[in-house]
Parts: structure tokens; sequence; C-alpha cells
């Protein structure tokens, strides 16, 4: 453990490198990385090997926002061969969604080809979503991926297809991703679903966060409305705006967002898949496509209630012993880097780094190995303590949520930095009279 003079955001995600790098392996399926290269260790979210959330297509992405960052070519060459190890095992995965499944491939295989130029990249990233289109079935409603329409099953999907059309310029892909959002946007309330998350919680309860409820669905809804101008995507997107309103606590300047309702009104998530972090996404969105400054407030709510909490130094229920992008100090640097570059509210970069300052303090770095982070992913299983290597849940997110705010803190030198597409803050992190 322990902080020396010469850390810095970049150099914490070198050495984040070094550390996934001790996890790479080569056999049959081309270059890849275990989930946690610890002695007997396992992950703390097992699933398909190249996933985005947890696997290959995550530390894709991580290893090329290093090599733009440093310059170091060889980060480059871990990058290409850990796409080339994706159009390899693409078709052994069935999962469509973007976080677990197949779009996280085709946007992994995207930016690969965006910084590369390898055109196989393009090629695969156009035959998985073929197979992701042709995976749809038919469903009440009309036609379903997964018969769910949060952030995590088909909601997930179509924003992926959303941003890849415009990637690749493909509108066969955005009038797909049109097509699911006309159906979720049918909703009373859109993402607003029983028992959510897998069925960890009561058959009765419904979350407003991002991953798994109102929030990422409203987000869904916002960014086809600024893309089609159909004022029945904004109508969905209110109603699901409003909903977060009515069950949120609200206190002079400051919000917080109840995990689920009505079970755990008083448990409040900071992060980014069911706490503040996720849900100020749907109103910056909101602001982003009809510069309503109500929207506005309430991204800044939200933040004022993260703040207020106490992070970094306090441990509350919402912010325990987890520093990933998912629901740890990761996601919040993302937010207040993004909430920064769109303001130009300085406090919101400080935030950022003291954040980064306290990952970087808690990191573990004592046997040459690499620095990683060892959590408790699970808020309820404190005793599973684990330090992965993938984008969500580990190393490699938290090194990429790291130079991000590196990034911010350039100036007129900034780069561009990868956002997933269910980020909507600047992909330059700084604000735009910087520039």
């Amino acid at each position: 453990m322990g902080r020396t003079e010469a850390d810095t955001p970049v150099t914490a995600a070198i050495h984040a490198a070094r550390w996934i790098r001790e996890a790479a392996v080569d056999d049959d399926h081309g270059h890849h990385w275990l989930a946690n290269p610890d002695p007997g260790g396992r992950s703390a979210n097992a699933g398909h090997s190249a996933t985005l959330y947890s696997g290959a297509a995550g530390i894709v992405l991580f290893y090329l926002e290093l090599a733009a960052a440093t310059g170091d070519q060889s980060y480059l060459d871990d990058a290409l061969a850990g796409a080339d190890h994706l159009v390899t095992v693409s078709g052994t995965i069935t999962d469509p969604t973007f976080y677990h499944g197949l779009m996280g491939l085709v946007f992994a295989l995207t930016e690969s080809y965006w910084a590369t130029g390898d055109a196989t990249h393009q090629v695969a990233a156009e035959r998985i979503a073929e197979r992701v289109l042709a995976s749809q079935r038919p469903s009440r409603e009309g036609l379903t991926w997964t018969g769910d329409v949060s952030q995590r099953g088909d909601g997930g999907i179509a924003l992926g297809l959303l941003h890849i059309a415009g990637m690749l310029g493909r509108d066969d892909l955005e009038e797909v991703a049109i097509m699911t959002g006309r159906t979720i946007a049918g909703q009373v309330v859109p993402g607003h679903q029983f028992g959510a998350e897998g069925g960890d919680l009561p058959v009765d309860a419904v979350t407003p966060g991002f991953l798994s409820g109102t929030a990422g669905s409203g987000f869904l809804m916002a960014r086809l409305y600024g893309v089609t101008g159909d004022g029945m995507f904004l109508a969905a997107a209110r109603r699901a705006a409003d909903f977060v309103r009515m069950v949120s606590s609200v206190s002079d300047k400051c919000a917080l967002v109840p995990h689920h309702v009505p079970h755990a009104r008083a448990l409040n998530y900071l992060g980014f898949c069911s706490g503040s972090a996720g849900v100020a996404r749907l109103f910056h969105e909101l602001y982003r496509v009809t510069g309503d400054p109500g929207d506005l407030d309430w991204v800044e709510r939200l933040a004022r209630g993260v703040i207020n909490s106490g992070v970094p130094e306090r441990r509350s229920e919402g912010y325990w012993n987890v520093a990933c992008q998912c629901c740890g100090a990761a996601g919040l640097i993302e937010f207040f880097v993004g909430l920064w570059a769109a303001t130009g509210t300085r406090e919101y970069l400080d935030v950022a780094t003291e954040l980064g300052d306290d990952l970087i303090e808690r990191a573990t770095r004592d046997d040459g190995r690499g620095m990683r982070w060892y959590q408790a992913y699970r808020r309820l299983r404190p005793h599973e303590i684990t330090a992965d290597t993938g984008y969500m849940v580990g190393a490699a997110g938290i090194g990429a949520a790291l130079l991000h705010l590196a990034a911010a803190r350039e100036g007129r030198d900034a780069r561009r930095v990868i956002l997933l597409p269910d980020n909507p803050f600047p992909a330059i992190p700084v604000p735009a009279d910087s520039l």
C-alpha cells in the first residue's frame, strides 16, 4: 500500500497496466487476460472472458487510451492483440447485450478500428452487429433480445447500435435502435420494472438507477429525442425523470436517489450502476438535448448529494469499500470530470482530483506486480475481497478514469478520451471555452 511522490494519474494507470499484463494469457484463442491473476484468485464478476464489463473488450479500451496518453506503442500492440482475440472468440458468445455480450465487443472493435485503422476490426464489428440484429425474437410488444428493457438488456443494445451507427455510417443500425426505443417509449414509465437486478431484489421492488432501472431507460429516450426530434421520446424521458424526482430525497440544493423502492428509500448508492453518478446522466442528457436549466439543476443537485456525503473519506452504506467504475470511486471520477467539462465549475474538477488521489493512495503496489485495487465489489458480501483486471470491476476501468482525470487537467492539450455510449459528457474533458 501507499503512495510515492512519483504517483500521478498517468503513472498510476501505467502501474495498473503492469498488473493487467501480469494476467496475460496466450493460447489457442489469442492474447487475453485473466480476470484475477492472484494465485487462486477469482473474479468479482464471473462472465465470459471477452466482455466489456469484466473481460478483454474493456481492457482493449484501456490500452487504446493508455497508448494515446503515453505514446507507448507497446500498449497499442496489447490493444490490437486483445482485439484480435475478440474476433476469434466472438462466435462463442450468444449474449447480445452491451456490457456482458456481443454489443460490447462491437464497440471495442470499432474503437480499435478508429485508433489503428485496422480494417479487419471494422469488418468484424459489422459482422458481429449483424449477429445481434439477427438474434431478435418476437415478443408481445414487438421484437426483443432479452425481454429486459433496461440498459443491461434491450436498452443497452439499442444505445450501442445507435452509437455504432454513427461511427460506421450505418443508417440501418440507427433504424433498429429507433424501433427498439419506440417499444420502450410505450411504457408508462420507461424502464419501470419489478424485481430488477437479476432477482436480487424483492419481487415488488422498483429501482430508479441506471443499469437496471428507470434512469437508464430515460437516458435512451432522451438520446433518441436528440437524434430524431420525435416528441414521443422526449415525453417518455420526462416521465422517467419525473419518477426519479418523485422517489428521491431532496433538501436545499441536494438530492439523493434510493437504491430501490419501496423498501430501501434510505439506501443511497453514489456510484454509476444504481446511484447518483448514473442517474445524473439522464438529467444531463435531457439538458444537452433541450437546454432546460431545470435538468442541469438536477445534475448539480445529485453532485451536491455526493459531495455532502463526505466522499472519499467517509464510507457510507452506498459508498463502501469499492473502487471500480460500476459502483465505486472510478465511476465518481468519471462523473465529476464530465461535469467539470460540461460546466467549467472548478469544484467538480477538485472533487475528481481528490477522488483520484484517494484511489492512488488505496492501491496495492508493494510487490512489483503493478497497481491494483482490492475491494468488496458486492456490498452485501463484504468478506469477498478481490482485485480484478476488467473495465467495470477492476484495474482497466480505474486506470481509464485516472487517464480521463489527467486529460481534464491538461487544458488546451487535452485529448479525446473513450467514453462509453451511455456517457453524455464531452469526449474532450475540458470546458469548451478552454479549448
